[in-house]
């Protein structure tokens, strides 16, 4: 977009007006991804109203008819009794649509005053627009997330709510069953998916608890206090504030052209906006990338929900598929329990993680050729995150874990461990199998968990039968 502000000494009439061609192609792009109707023609108006944040007295935004409308956006969150079955929803989108960003108010309490930020105003703006088909803050923090990865698989969109790159309003009414729509209240500018889904469950009990208390819900704007937990009043809206909607004289109508042949004669192909073009452009959605990890790999779908959710993780976990004999199966359970759980522990993202994709293959191989155990792979990944700079195999050698192939050896531990607990060797021998188990960790102990425990077993049975 344009910034042109009414300041003392400027001069706007000669301002020049250029519109952003990387805006309408971000806007096209994600209303392409979420199955919008691409209007080949789209208008810019000018919305009026006077706040410290914005300057120029209006604001100019798509009020008659935006770029993008009627789309759908699917979206899956975790659901059933322990959390693990991926619930599938979607919510329809009313309308994407260009305008200008405001300044920014920053309000110092203990000064008693406000300072204004206009870095940003005039800066394009895409606002989405999605009907009420959400009915509790889980949905809406779900739905949330899977636009954030829509937009950055896109390239629209950095999509970091924390620093202001993505904001959400949330407009929540409650109504009986069968009752017309409630009135609603807005919670503005709220800056997690986290916040979200709070803010929207405090605002419905706030909400049920005024009316059947026989209040009444006001038509307002509020906050959003992640500290409490509350939602705040900021203004009330009881009397419509007429904008003056008008039509932006300073703009022509946004023209989208489907093929480069349909454009204009004589203008250049960078001043135009072409579907044919932005279509071929469009990246694996996150959707898609679920599906085919499933497909691909043969991987649970909850788990592949963690794996496109997780920045970074999705690609970590193919890497290390490339690069190790282990399965898919065996590889997801180390990205997912081993890696995660120290990133987790340490709130680390996964491009900070100290063992990389091939490091962490090295170790999984050593495994799957029988140079080491399951519990010392276990053991030599904790020593390369402590110790980046060294390889698994350094570590398995100056350590000395690897596997003990001595089968004499392996047969004078099991005969120790036999010889010194004939109870449990009697409980087995009267057919409780399961204390095997318990020799079977003896023998592991003798040897620092470096014999192999299919060889392991075969002694001990042998021994006990």
């Amino acid at each position: 977009m344009y910034v042109c502000l009414p300041m003392p000494e400027s001069s706007p009439n000669k301002t020049e007006k250029v519109l952003n061609r990387r805006c309408v192609e971000a806007a096209v792009m994600t209303g392409l991804a979420l199955n919008c109707t691409i209007n080949r023609k789209s208008l810019f108006d000018r919305k009026h109203y006077f706040y410290a944040d914005l300057p120029a007295g209006y604001q100019i935004t798509q009020q008659r008819l935006p770029i993008a409308v009627d789309g759908t956006l699917t979206y899956s969150h975790l659901g059933g009794r322990k959390r693990n079955t991926v619930v599938t929803k979607s919510v329809r989108i009313k309308q994407i649509q260009l305008e200008q960003d405001s300044g920014k108010s920053l309000h110092d309490d203990y000064r008693s005053q406000t300072l204004i930020d206009l870095n940003r105003a005039g800066v394009g703006l895409m606002e989405l627009v999605m009907e009420p088909d959400m009915s509790c803050g889980e949905e809406a923090a779900a739905a949330v997330r899977e636009m954030q990865l829509i937009l950055q698989a896109l390239g629209t969109c950095q999509g970091n709510m924390a620093e202001g790159q993505l904001r959400v309003d949330a407009n929540v009414s409650v109504h009986r069953p069968g009752d017309p729509w409630g009135i609603r209240t807005e919670v503005k500018n709220i800056n997690s998916a986290r916040n979200l889904a709070r803010a929207i469950d405090y605002e419905i009990q706030r909400q049920m608890f005024v009316l059947e208390s026989g209040g009444t819900v006001q038509n307002e704007t509020r906050s959003f206090d992640g500290k409490t937990g509350h939602t705040i009043p900021m203004r009330d809206k009881e009397g419509l504030q007429d904008y003056r909607f008008m039509p932006e004289p300073n703009l022509p109508p946004l023209m989208v052209y489907e093929a480069c042949s349909t454009a204009p004669p004589g203008v250049a192909p960078s001043q135009v906006v072409v579907l044919e073009e932005v279509r071929e452009r469009l990246p694996e959605l996150p959707s898609v990338r679920r599906q085919r990890l499933v497909e691909t790999y043969g991987i649970l779908p909850e788990h592949s929900f963690t794996l496109v959710n997780e920045d970074g993780l999705m690609d970590y976990f193919e890497a290390v598929v490339k690069e190790t004999k282990a399965g898919p199966k065996k590889v997801i359970g180390w990205v997912m329990n081993e890696l995660q759980g120290l990133l987790h522990q340490q709130n680390l993202s996964v491009s900070q993680s100290p063992i990389s994709p091939q490091a962490l293959a090295q170790v999984l191989n050593l495994q799957e050729n029988g140079q080491i155990s399951s519990s010392i792979a276990k053991q030599v990944f904790q020593e390369l995150w402590k110790t980046p700079g060294k390889t698994a195999q350094q570590i398995v050698k100056e350590q000395d874990l690897g596997m003990v192939n001595d089968s004499t050896e392996i047969h004078r531990i099991c005969q120790k461990v036999v010889d010194s607990h004939p109870d449990q060797v009697q409980a087995i021998r009267s057919g409780n199998k399961k204390v095997l188990n318990k020799l079977m960790g003896l023998v592991q102990k003798e040897t620092k968990g470096r014999a192999d425990p299919v060889l392991v077993r075969a002694i001990l049975e042998q021994k006990t039968s």
